[in-house]
């Protein structure tokens, strides 16, 4: 089956400002798919959207890249929510041991930064993000259920 491409907002370009509502706009186009993997460059604002996302889920607390931990843990009031950044994972494996398949196949959103690391990996369904740069203040996104 082709790809096919939504852009949030319509093609806007997006700046911080817009994130709220690029967040429910993505959490609608979602469905029930629960992994989201986002694909961009370093600085593209990834981390960025996804605490967006996590705030429109009702995620209270801090959010943050989880760089150095790998997968951080958010909770909302009924849920619990996953970040992962595996730009750090030398090799796929690594991930697998980290027991990523589990995490998702949980229910739980999942939301994954440098997917390209983790090719083998991907459930059957999936949500996928690109985030480009538009200029040093706004960005891109499109997206795509898989």
């Amino acid at each position: 089956m082709p790809e096919q491409w939504g852009r949030a907002l319509n093609g806007k370009a997006i700046s911080i400002n817009d994130l709220e509502a690029v967040a429910r706009e993505l959490i609608a186009a979602s469905g029930n798919i629960k992994v989201w993997l986002f694909d961009g460059p370093m600085g593209s604002g990834k981390t960025t959207l996804i605490k967006a996302i996590c705030k429109e889920l009702g995620v209270r607390e801090g959010t943050s890249s989880p760089t150095f931990s790998i997968v951080n843990e958010y909770t909302t009031s009924h849920s619990h929510i996953y970040h992962f950044d595996f730009y750090r994972l030398e090799k796929e494996s690594e991930a697998y041991d980290l027991g990523v398949e589990e995490y998702f196949e949980s229910g739980a959103y999942c939301f994954v930064e440098w997917p390209e690391k983790i090719p083998s990996l991907f459930p059957l369904n999936y949500m996928k993000m690109k985030v480009s740069i538009d200029s040093d203040s706004t960005r891109k996104i499109e997206y795509s259920a898989l």
